[in-house]
Order: structure tokens, then sequence, then C-alpha cells
């Protein structure tokens, strides 16, 4: 049996209960890893902290004297351990996805592997760029169009409840509009669409990157412009990596058969 051939079946079977020992461990370590980041956090900025990092865009741009309400009792002590958690979360991915790799890469081919990892480390990437560029860009630019429009004679005093959910719907909108490369180089890899098809579907992206954007944002041009352009740009950087994509990724019966062709 040749080296290649070792390789490929590098990720030997298990017993059904050892997969399962396994994933609890897994998931025991994935656990301790968000723990240890919350509690981070718990000590420093803080939950209250966060929550003023978090509505600092918004708070830019109100008149002077302006802040965010809480029309719930309770919602001054949910709403920042709302976002300790999530920002504990995001600080430990990179722990959650060494555990998530962990498990899955003993299964796999070695041609699997070099598919797999590059995928899950840059739509981790992609989706924190996405954030980032919500976060330090789009709702500096949203909130000030926004109160703009503003009459003098109204006070504006956003709920935080309700402002959480606006700041979560539009990190995931721009987290996973950013993710139009791994789409695309997916699909052309597993061959669903050809290079071409894709090159060929260019101009209707285009409009359909724009309906998304009117229904996911607020009804402005700014947010909608701020997310429909990136999805077109990435959808163009998605198609130039895909062919470098399958070009290093193909399996070992894929690279002889070209080759004896």
């Amino acid at each position: 049996m040749s080296d290649t051939s070792k390789d490929e079946l590098a990720g030997t079977e298990q017993p059904f209960v050892q997969h399962l020992v396994e994933l609890r461990d897994r998931l025991v370590k994935a656990v301790i890893g968000v723990a240890v980041a919350g509690a981070a956090l718990a000590i420093y900025p803080g939950p209250a902290e966060l929550y003023d990092l978090l509505a600092a865009p918004l708070v830019a741009q109100l008149p002077a004297g302006a802040t965010l309400i809480a029309t719930s009792v309770i919602s001054p002590f949910l709403v920042p351990l709302k976002i300790l958690l999530m920002a504990a979360f995001l600080l430990a991915l990179p722990v959650v996805l060494y555990q998530v790799w962990a498990f899955v890469a003993p299964g796999l081919y070695s041609h699997e592997k070099k598919l797999v990892l590059p995928l899950v480390v840059s739509s981790t990437l992609l989706f924190m760029i996405g954030v980032a560029f919500c976060y330090f860009f789009v709702f500096g630019q949203v909130f000030k169009f926004i109160q703009s429009f503003a009459p003098k004679s109204i006070t504006a005093a956003p709920d935080i409840e309700a402002y959480l959910s606006f700041v979560l719907t539009m990190f995931i909108a721009f987290g996973l509009a950013f993710e139009v490369p791994i789409v695309v180089i997916v699909l052309a890899r597993m061959n669903v669409v050809s290079i071409q098809k894709l090159k060929d579907f260019r101009s209707y992206f285009i409009v359909l990157a724009f309906i998304i954007a009117a229904i996911v944002t607020p009804p402005d041009v700014v947010s909608q412009l701020a997310l429909a352009i990136p999805m077109c740009v990435l959808y163009e950087v998605g198609i130039w990596a895909a062919q470098l994509f399958i070009k290093h990724t193909q399996a070992p019966d894929a690279d002889d058969t070209s080759g004896a062709s």
C-alpha cells in the first residue's frame, strides 16, 4: 500500500460509544472555553461596560443629554448579561472551532481536510469582519442618517432591548452577507454549479443582493448600499477564490485522472 493510500485511510473507525464519549469531552471543553471567556469579561470590562461599548455608535448620534431607556424592570440586568454571553462566545470561538475540528478531522481523508479546515477558518474570519464592518462603519452612518430626519420636537430615547434586537439582526445580516465567497466556493467545489455559470449569474446576483439588503436592513439608503455593495464585491472574490480552491483541493483520484488524460 502506498503512502498516499495510508494517508487517505488515516481516519480509522472507532466504536460508536467512543465517539459519543469524545463528543461529550469536546463539548465540555468548548463550554469551559466560553465560561472562562465570560468570567474574564465579567471581571473586565464588565457587562455594563460591554453594553455601553455596544451602544456607543447610537449614543454618539443622539441629542445632547439623551440616553437609552429600559421599559422593563429586569432589562438593565438581562440585556447586559445577554451581551456578555454573546461576547464570551465570540471571544472563545477559536476554542469552540478547534474542538469541532478535532472531533471531525480523524474521519476525513487528506483532501477533505484541505477542503474543510480552510473553509472553517475563513468563514469565521469573514463573519467577524462583517460584524466589525457593521459596528465601526455602518452603525455610525445609519444612526446619523436616521437622526437627521428626526423632528426637533421629538426627543429620541430608544429602548435597550429594542436596540439589542436591532444590533443582533444587523450583526447576523452583515456576518452572513460576508459569507458569500464561502457559499460560492462550496457550490463550485461540490460541482453544483460551474464557474462559468457563476459568472453568467453575476447580473442576477446584483439584483438579488439589493433585494436582500432592502429586506433585512432598515428602510434607509445607507444601510442598504452598505450591505448590497460588499455582497456584490464578495461574489466576485468568491468566483476568483473558487477557481484556486478547486485546483488545490482535488482528491487524489481526480489528480491521477487529470494527469492520465
